[in-house]
């Protein structure tokens, strides 16, 4: 009998639906019973699939991301009530064998009430068991007031009173259900597994349960062709390849293509859905949506918002990052990045083209991380994301056959 699987994702940004897609869609029909949750929206991203979707409440991501970047919480209780609310209808009616969610916090409250299994995939960098040196100081409307050093030096003795801060929400939803409240960090790896899109050679864990597994990258691309004009220009000069993605500070592009103007490169800026510059330099060919792993391929390094999407995508293909971040999850990634030499990262909230284009010139000629990031693509091959999801898959029915049988 074919399992029931239901894949829940917030859409808050694009990559916690694609990456939930990606593995999704690798499934061989015979053997499971997929279902897709998630808001409504951008139904070009299920091209050529058979499996039911389900629409899911999400809240808005531009106001999301809005209100993190002034330091603010995404949900309040309410919202999380309602969203355990559809949960426990959508379980009801599904009855799944096991569900996985990625960025749905509120599933760790639905499913202990429906009594479902769950997994949630996140990366290993928000772990109670990475390990860190200390968390980075994201852009956040302090750091623009009493500047970078200062607001680095006072961001560990505040970051305890932070993470309550926003852990707040769902604990009450928590405790209204009978539930012990929980740390951030444990509310964004819930579940009975815990699945990691990364490699533990950038994101190493000390001390993790079994139940906590490496993944490895869950690359996604859309399905389109490289077009030729792309890569236009003299072949000579090397591809620089730009995407700020669908959450990175699209204000910063300005300074970003001005710092990459005039130099003996070409470039090509994809914007993933956003309203293209005013002006572009005559070295940069621009598209909406590209292929992005067959030009990560071609390119000598890729600037992006930071978020581990493209990110690892560019590692994968053995080329460094120019990474540009602005929220905490997006430095977390830089910080693996640069701890492990395969990158440089440059803060949004006072970037300037001077420094774009210095670090350009940099990422052009250091062979060392040049070096580095082939180093990674090497260790990113040998953690096939498909093949170890399908072998945890594969355990998780084997032991609920075990425990049916006994």
């Amino acid at each position: 009998m074919r399992k029931r699987l239901l894949f829940v994702t917030e859409n808050v940004t694009m990559a916690q639906v694609v990456r939930l897609l990606a593995l999704a869609r690798r499934l061989p029909s015979e053997r499971y019973e997929v279902h897709f949750a998630c808001a409504e929206g951008a139904p070009w991203l299920f091209s050529g699939t058979s499996f039911r979707r389900w629409p899911l409440f999400t809240v808005d991501g531009a106001r999301a991301l809005a209100a993190l970047a002034k330091g603010e919480r995404m949900y309040d209780t309410a919202t999380l009530e309602r969203y355990v609310t559809e949960e426990l209808r959508l379980f009801d009616a599904l009855q799944p064998d096991l569900v996985i969610a990625d960025f749905r916090l509120s599933v760790a409250v639905s499913a202990r009430l429906a009594g479902v299994r769950c997994a949630s995939l996140i990366n290993a960098y928000w772990s109670p068991f990475a390990q860190r040196e200390q968390f980075p100081m994201p852009d956040h409307p302090l750091v623009r007031l009493v500047g970078v050093a200062r607001a680095e030096r006072y961001f560990p003795q505040a970051l305890p009173r932070v993470f309550t801060h926003f852990a707040a929400p769902l604990n009450v939803v928590r405790r209204r259900h009978g539930m012990p409240a929980t740390s951030l960090l444990e509310q964004l790896c819930f579940g009975d597994s815990v699945l990691y899109p990364d490699i533990p050679e950038l994101c190493p864990l000390r001390e993790a349960p079994s139940s906590h597994h490496f993944l490895g990258a869950v690359p996604w691309s859309p399905d389109l062709p490289l077009a030729p004009e792309l890569l236009a220009g003299d072949s000579s000069q090397p591809l620089v390849y730009v995407t700020l993605g669908s959450s990175g500070d699209h204000g910063v592009l300005a300074a970003v293509l001005a710092g990459l103007e005039g130099l003996p490169i070409r470039g090509v800026l994809a914007l993933a859905g956003k309203p293209a510059p005013a002006r572009m330099p005559a070295n940069f060919r621009v598209a909406d949506y590209v292929p992005g792993d067959l030009l990560a391929q071609r390119a000598r390094f890729v600037i992006n918002n930071g978020g581990s999407g493209s990110a690892y995508q560019a590692l994968a293909a053995g080329v460094p990052v120019l990474g540009i971040p602005s929220n905490l999850d997006q430095y977390l990634t830089m910080q693996v990045i640069t701890r492990a030499g395969a990158g440089v990262m440059l803060r949004s909230g006072t970037l300037t083209a001077e420094q774009v284009r210095r670090s350009a010139s940099q990422l052009c000629d250091d062979d060392a991380t040049q070096q580095r990031a082939r180093e990674l693509a090497a260790r990113f091959r040998a953690y096939d994301c498909h093949t170890r999801f399908a072998r945890w898959l594969d355990d998780q029915c084997d032991a609920e056959s075990t425990s049916v049988v006994g």
